[in-house]
């Protein structure tokens, strides 16, 4: 659990990292590339678990990706800061947790681990949400005021899910907007929190959001009373104060 530059929350924590997703503006793949071991070179696997950390021969130094961005779990990294003052905290940003080739195992690890330190606000994000429903049909998803399931949504054709059954806390990252998204939020399934942010980078197809699809986002939001959090890349777009809203149960004045 590290500090971060996300904007949205004040936390990292990576006990799992690595994604086969292959989206082109992904900013991790980056990252995770530059600071790899060169244990990627070593085997074909797609899958890797750490025990310890890992250290390269030619450094005393600790690597954080020793396998570039294939999906490793460091199960080291799991109660590293259980007794930490409680903050909210995005989990698995370097890596989707509920990809499809994840298995079961690390996501009931990351939880079980969650559980124990329930000071802490847990946000999750993905791009495989119905990984959430087959988890929750399975009575495996945790129910609990400190878990929020985040999907992330870059276009109006990607879908999202949502919960009906149980009150389970779900949000939406909008980030990168790669085209404006209309009304995209149906009465029947309006999340508890919005978060829109622009691409990052110097990708020679970058898109950058026009302001009409910001406005258009935001009006849905207003329209249904959800807070929004305009994230730091949209500042030279939105041209005025941005609006950073945090539901109240992850609201850092709540005090």
């Amino acid at each position: 659990m590290e500090k971060t530059k996300i904007d949205w929350c004040d936390s990292t924590w990576n006990p799992v990292t690595g994604c086969l997703h292959g989206c082109e503006y992904c900013y991790a793949r980056g990252i995770a590339n530059r600071f790899s071991g060169g244990g990627d070179k070593w085997s074909d696997d797609n899958l890797f678990v750490l025990d310890e950390k890992f250290y390269t021969e030619e450094s005393e130094r600790a690597c954080p990706y020793p396998y570039g961005f294939k999906p490793t779990f460091h199960r080291y990294r799991l109660d590293e800061y259980a007794d930490k003052k409680g903050r909210n905290t995005f989990v698995c940003s370097m890596a989707d947790l509920f990809g499809s080739w994840v298995p079961e195992e690390w996501i009931m690890k990351v939880f079980e681990f969650c559980k124990k330190a329930p000071q802490h606000n847990y946000l999750f994000l993905t791009k495989n949400p119905g990984r959430y429903i087959e988890l929750e049909n399975d009575r495996k998803l945790p129910w609990a005021d400190n878990f929020w399931f985040g999907t992330s949504v870059t276009r109006l054709s990607d879908k999202y899910t949502w919960f009906t059954e149980k009150k389970f806390h779900w949000f939406l990252s909008v980030e990168p907007m790669l085209e404006g998204l209309g009304e995209m939020i149906p009465d029947s399934a309006k999340p508890e929190w919005v978060i829109v942010g622009a691409e990052t980078g110097n990708r020679k197809d970058k898109v950058v959001p026009e302001r009409e699809w910001i406005e258009s986002l935001v009006s849905e939001c207003r329209k249904f009373n959800i807070p929004i959090f305009m994230k730091s890349s949209l500042e030279e777009i939105w041209g005025e104060p941005l609006i950073q809203e945090f539901p109240e149960q992850l609201r850092k004045d709540k005090s």
